[in-house]
């Protein structure tokens, strides 16, 4: 049975999001722009999640944010990829999520800013994500002291980079883990629950994924290349996997079948379903018990990644 909390929280998407998103606008760069600015309300609201890190602005080629908890050591860090469907949100839209994960851990997070489409399509957000783990490495991370982490776009945004440092790396180390949160992984947008969850799901709507993968994905032929739709990829020789995603969300097939694909190739992946959640539910840590939840596994993983001679348990 799903929390007090979320019942209110369901109820507040559908009157608010899922029924924006039901509503065409009358152009559809009109409507990307009243995404951003409706979810860019949140950045001034979230600056009260910082309280207690220290938050540091990094401009240039890699552009995003750090939060650091005091005393961290620097020599490990989780690199969080906010969703957002490839045109919307930023780093301060998901604050909520990352300085949780960040007090909780006490694992320093750098939210990368990567460049949003439609103005920068595919492959500019993963291009941008890449860049930020090397700008990590080259500070002194090493790859397996790095966990990648994000949710819906963000998290297939993390898989797809997880494919591409294995394709790049070889034999050498990649990162320690990887957390997707409701991920968005297949832009071909052929999973059936698109339509079996279209009425249950309490955010987004199932008909309209094949038009917001094609702001991301200008050339069709591109839509199932691994490193866009990384359901597709050869997810041998991956790092452990931790994925969350809701029974009822119209993403949810995304992140079953992943998993299967992922199982059948060898890798280590654990998935949690969490009955009667909307989308990402996580985001709303700060008033769900099943948010808290989520980010308290979470947690245990990246601790069991990160120090894998200390035997960590991790919630059921």
């Amino acid at each position: 049975m799903i929390s007090p909390q979320a019942r209110i929280v369901k109820l507040f998407l559908r009157l608010t999001v899922k029924r924006r998103m039901e509503k065409p606008s009358k152009t559809h760069t009109e409507g990307i722009r009243k995404l951003r600015a409706s979810l860019g309300r949140f950045d001034g609201v979230n600056r009260r999640f910082t309280r207690g890190l220290e938050v540091v602005a990094v401009e240039g080629l890699v552009r995003g944010e750090w939060l650091l908890p005091s005393g961290a050591a620097r020599d490990r860090a989780i690199l969080f990829v906010h969703g957002g469907g490839y045109v919307a949100c930023t780093p301060q839209t998901h604050r909520p999520l990352t300085t949780a994960l960040a007090k909780d851990s006490g694992v320093p997070v750098f939210a990368v800013d990567y460049r949003l489409a439609p103005e920068h399509p595919f492959p500019a957000a993963l291009d941008d994500v890449l860049a930020a783990y090397d700008m990590l490495v080259t500070s002194g991370i090493p790859p397996n002291g790095i966990v990648l982490a994000g949710d819906s776009a963000g998290g297939g945004l993390v898989l797809s980079a997880a494919i591409a440092l294995k394709n790049r790396g070889g034999s050498e180390p990649t990162v320690a883990g990887v957390i997707a949160y409701s991920p968005w992984t297949d832009l071909l947008a052929t999973g059936k629950t698109l339509v079996t969850n279209a009425k249950s799901d309490d955010m987004l709507v199932g008909s309209g994924v094949g038009t917001s993968a094609r702001n991301y994905v200008h050339d069709d032929a591109l839509l199932g290349d691994p490193l866009a739709s990384p359901l597709y990829g050869d997810l041998a020789g991956l790092p452990p996997l931790l994925i969350f995603a809701s029974t009822v969300e119209i993403l949810l097939d995304d992140s079953r079948r992943f998993t299967e694909r992922a199982r059948a190739a060898g890798t280590s992946v654990d998935l949690v379903l969490e009955p009667g959640m909307p989308h990402v539910w996580q985001i709303f840590v700060d008033v769900l018990p099943e948010a808290k939840r989520s980010v308290a596994r979470s947690v245990a993983f990246v601790r069991s990644v990160l120090e894998p001679r200390k035997r960590v348990t991790v919630p059921r």
